[in-house]
């Protein structure tokens, strides 16, 4: 006898509330006779389940029955079901299953108001697949061969630890150790352009916690963006960094990282926006649009 097919009925039942015993012979591959005797061993552990005979009869569970769910407050258990609504986002396939058993178990029937979606426009195989075979190495420690492009547009083929799969920022990361750097590196997922599950495994070891180093790489940058891209700014910035201007344009003021990213961000803009600080970005954005239309004028 299956103990995980006892679970299962229960849950069922917690779920319907009712089912009859040829439903749940065909919901788990088994016979009505296998049914009725698992219904005898529930009822022999104390789950007040019983069955009525007869064309309108069934099985059941008492009415008020539920599982002791008294270690989380009702709040609490509807912040659980709202996260495993959103856990498939990552592409796991197994959320749907685990929203279902949940919220029978806490006896909530939730409605489906939520829906997290971080993959890209378009075709995600790719991504869904990147991620579960990262997913899988960090779980089971195992070692992958990334192909790996970075901001210079250098590519490196390397082998990695992963430790964890970071999301920050609307973007994916993969913290790893490096065996070839021999050192802790943050790889974004978008980049990383083929990659293979080893067999190798390894002892996980934690990665060091980011402090201030990072934030010191950043830069006080003022922007001032034309009422037009109102709807960007708001998208892109928090309130407390907007400073609305009597014509209707908006003035940013933002700590960022002043890089090649930087460039490429400013430039989606177009005419829309104005450097103010720092005041070198001017000459900077102006050579990479001359570049640019140099490249493209007809």
């Amino acid at each position: 006898m299956s103990e995980s097919r006892l679970f299962k009925i229960l849950y069922y039942l917690l779920d319907r509330k009712r089912a009859t015993a040829p439903e749940l012979a065909a919901e788990f591959e088994v016979s009505p006779r296998t049914i009725y005797r698992d219904v005898e061993v529930l009822s022999s552990v104390g789950i007040p389940v019983y069955a009525e005979p007869g064309r309108n009869g069934g099985i059941y569970l008492l009415q008020d029955f539920i599982l002791d769910r008294a270690i989380l407050s009702e709040n609490e258990r509807q912040e659980v079901l709202t996260a495993i609504q959103s856990i498939s986002a990552t592409g796991y396939t197994g959320g749907n299953e685990m929203l279902t058993k949940l919220s029978a178990l806490f006896n909530i029937n939730t409605s489906n108001w939520l829906e997290v979606d971080f993959s890209r426009w378009g075709k995600c195989d790719y991504d869904n697949s990147k991620f579960e075979i990262l997913k899988k190495a960090v779980i089971q420690n195992k070692e992958v061969m990334i192909v790996y492009e970075n901001t210079s547009s250098e590519k490196s083929k390397r082998t990695v630890q992963p430790l964890k799969i970071l999301y920050k920022s609307k973007e994916w990361y993969l913290k790893a150790f490096c065996m070839e750097k021999q050192d802790f590196r943050i790889f974004k997922l978008n980049r990383i352009l083929e990659l293979e599950l080893l067999e190798n495994t390894f002892a996980p070891r934690p990665y060091p916690e980011l402090k201030s180093s990072l934030q010191q790489t950043y830069q006080k940058v003022v922007l001032l963006f034309s009422k037009e891209m109102a709807y960007r700014v708001y998208d892109e910035f928090a309130t407390t960094e907007i400073e609305y201007q009597k014509n209707g344009d908006l003035k940013v003021c933002v700590e960022m990282p002043v890089d090649t990213w930087l460039i490429g961000y400013l430039l989606s803009f177009g005419p829309e926006v104005e450097i103010i600080e720092p005041k070198h970005l001017k000459s900077v954005l102006a050579a990479q649009a001359q570049a640019i239309y140099n490249k493209n004028k007809p």
